[in-house]
């Protein structure tokens, strides 16, 4: 399935920066998506590194946001968030433990966003914690943005 996956994302990387976002934006969102690979496709076919870790920090952070969104959505009641709720219900501790560390490090936690399943924890608990909009955009940029500059940055190393 991961490899199946792998391919798939490198075939995005025949799309040009469309695909690369494309793909980043599903990963930063809650599917288990591998846009680096598409990313390293990118750069061996001799894109910028600078546009392509712009563009999937870009894709990356929105769709983190949309989780973010959904823990905001939470909070604020109503049929849809009742479901929301209900949704979250089916792993309480790893969410409980995820949103005690917002609790306690505030929005720089999020910060650790790019850590996959972990990650998407800490950008929902910042959405049910209410943590400000423009802090959890600014860490959240922060540290996806390291990520995929450090894969870049690998990537070049290595070839």
């Amino acid at each position: 399935m991961l490899i199946a996956s792998a391919t798939w994302a490198a075939e995005w990387a025949t799309w040009g920066l469309i695909g690369l976002w494309l793909s980043a934006f599903l990963a930063g969102g809650p599917l288990p998506f591998p846009s680096e690979v598409t990313l390293v496709a990118l750069l061996e076919a001799g894109a910028s590194p600078w546009i392509c870790v712009g563009v999937a920090t870009c894709g990356n952070v929105i769709g983190a946001i949309l989780i973010y969104g959904v823990g905001r959505g939470i909070t604020r009641g109503g049929r849809l968030g009742e479901r929301l709720a209900k949704r979250c219900q089916e792993d309480p501790q790893r969410m409980e433990r995820a949103r005690a560390q917002v609790d306690r490090w505030g929005s720089p936690v999020l910060v650790l966003a790019w850590i996959p399943i972990v990650g998407d924890l800490f950008v929902l608990a910042g959405g049910l914690a209410r943590v400000p909009f423009l802090p959890a955009l600014a860490w959240l940029t922060l540290g996806k943005g390291a990520r995929y500059g450090l894969v870049a940055w690998t990537f070049l190393q290595v070839r």
